[in-house]
Parts: structure tokens; sequence; C-alpha cells
């Protein structure tokens, strides 16, 4: 299990150490760090559906693999935050009124207005609570176990929804009428789990979750759309990024960038990069980095007097046959054969 890296004031330890054992039972490692104390932290782990309804104050589920929640019904004053949680189960939620901010990484996200999320089985993420605000809390969840989906077509499919993978920032603001249809579909899974249990029910359950996941995805294409300002900005950053990167002398000892680290750095998640860029531009992450390095090649190709092996190693590819490869699925010419068309 992943491990999270906190740091306290000694004057908090006796308190912030018994409640964190007594309450989530996690193993800590202290080291002492000048005016704090640093520890490592293992996430809260909630292995089933009925570990959710009891750390939330709440009664069992009435069915183990699947349970949807009113979330205006969930106790406040029950103790969540300033931990790190991991599920076994997809939580799906849209919620009013939050009274607490969602970490990832080092970033901190406030949402006090209705939001909708998506967490997958061993995603990591952070809760702060803010013990000052008391708001009117609504909206829902629905957590469902990846066994109650076994043996459906749904089971493999999930994993194609790319938003299960986005950052909390990341999250899907809905409108007033999106919120309505959402709404009604939870709806009709709530009235499904409240009924007599018959051959149909599970179906019905898993197509109305499919149909949730499908305006999910809808309205993510809507939200990349509506707010062309920021992804365009996003867009113009990773131009510059790669500019920069290509720019640099001393790519044989970097390497080609990847995924990871260019999603990294333009600060959001790989699946949300490569969901917006298809969205926008039709291309994925990887394709616009490709992009980018034959556009530098051909530059060098039509400028200068290098080698295509100096060409292939000043692009960070330590065999240029590779290079040559990529070159040619990418323009439908070799290297030497782009470079003669000018001369």
């Amino acid at each position: 299990m992943p491990e999270v890296f906190k740091c306290i004031r000694p004057a908090m330890v006796k308190a912030k150490v018994s409640s964190t054992i007594t309450d989530y039972k996690t193993k800590l490692s202290f080291f002492k760090s000048n005016q704090y104390i640093c520890y490592m932290e293992k996430p809260v782990r909630l292995k089933s559906i009925s570990d959710f309804h009891s750390s939330r104050g709440l009664p069992p589920p009435e069915h183990p693999l699947i349970s949807i929640i009113d979330f205006g019904k969930v106790p406040q004053n029950v103790v969540i935050g300033d931990h790190s949680w991991l599920f076994d189960f997809y939580q799906i939620s849209l919620k009013k009124g939050i009274d607490f901010k969602m970490k990832y990484g080092q970033q901190e996200y406030d949402f006090d207005e209705g939001v909708m999320g998506f967490i997958a089985p061993n995603q990591v993420f952070r809760i702060h609570t803010d013990h000052q605000q008391v708001q009117k809390r609504s909206g829902w969840m629905l957590l469902v176990h990846p066994d109650f989906l076994w043996n459906t077509p749904l089971a493999k499919t999930i994993r194609h929804y790319e938003f299960f993978g986005y950052n909390i920032h990341e999250a899907l603001f809905l409108s007033e009428k999106e919120e309505k249809i959402l709404n009604a579909i939870v709806k009709n899974i709530t009235q499904e789990c409240h009924t007599n249990i018959d051959k149909f029910t599970k179906q019905i359950i898993i197509s109305q979750i499919e149909t949730l996941l499908g305006y999910s995805e809808r309205f993510y294409n809507r939200q990349f759309i509506t707010r062309e300002k920021s992804n365009h900005r996003i867009l113009e950053n990773l131009e510059e990024l790669l500019e920069k990167y290509f720019n640099n002398d001393d790519l044989i000892s970097l390497g080609l960038p990847t995924v990871h680290e260019v999603a990294d750095r333009l600060n959001v998640s790989q699946k949300y990069l490569s969901s917006m860029l298809k969205i926008l531009t039709g291309k994925s992450t990887q394709q616009h980095i490709h992009e980018k390095l034959i556009e530098k090649a051909k530059e060098k190709l039509s400028t200068t007097n290098l080698s295509v092996s100096e060409i292939a190693y000043k692009l960070g590819f330590e065999h240029s046959q590779s290079f040559s490869k990529l070159f040619k699925s990418k323009t439908g010419q070799s290297p030497l054969e782009f470079r003669s068309g000018f001369n």
C-alpha cells in the first residue's frame, strides 16, 4: 500500500498519534526534523462498502456490493479528515454544501459548489475538514464494489472511462439541467436496490450505471469545450514545455519526455490531459510529443549537416534505428529521403 509523508509540530504529536491509531489503526514511523516531527502514514483502506458505512457513522448497507447514500444524511460530526484514504470499490458522487477540502499531492482544492467526482479502487486521496463552516449538505454517493460487476460487460468497460483517473481539481461541475438528469438515474438505481430482488434487478441496475457513466462522459466533454480559456492555457503551456524540452542540449541524458512527466509539469492528471487534448485537438498527449519531436527533427534535417545518427542522439535517442523508424511512421519518409528533398 502506498504511504503518505506528513509533518506536524511536536506539541500536536500526542493527540495526533492517539487519534490516528485509535480511530484508524494506522501504522506510523517517526523521525524528528527541527520544529517538526515527520512520519510516513499509510492510507486508511476501506475494503468493503460496509466499512465505508461504518467509517461515516451510517447503518449497514442493505446490499454488501452496492449502496446509494444520501449525502445530506451523513453525520457531520464524524471525524474523517486529515487522513489519506483508499477504497477497494468505486465511488461516484454528486455533492453540494461540501464543508471540506480535498487534496492530491501538494495541491488543495476547495469545492463550495455542487461537484461530481469519481474515485476508482486503489486511488489515494485526502480530505481536510473545515469545522468552521456549517452548510446544508445535499447530494448522493453511489458505491459499487467490483464484484457486483462480475460477469457483466461493465466489468471491463468501466476501465475505459478515463475520468476515474482524474484528479480532484479536475472534477465535473454540472448545470442544473445536467444535475436533474443524473439525479433521475440515481433515483432509478435506488428504487431497484430497495425493491424485491429478482432475476432482472442486477441487469437493470448495471444498465442504469452505464447510462450514468455515459452521461458523465458527455458532460465532461461539454466542460472541456466550455472551459475554453483555461484549457487553451494548458495547450499553450504544453507547447512551451515541449519547445523548451526539445531545445535542451542534454536530451540524451534526459531521454524523451513521457506522458506522465508532461502531465506532472502541467499540473494535471495523465488521463485528464489526454481527454482534454482529444476533445480540443483530436490528438493524444503522446501524439503531441511526437509531433514536436518530428518538427525538431525536420528542422535539423533541413538546416544542418548533422548525420541522422547525430540528430537522433541530440533528440534523446540512444539508437538511430528507433529514431528513423518513428520518423518514417509519422512522415511516410525516412530521414534521408526527407533530407534529399531539400538538395
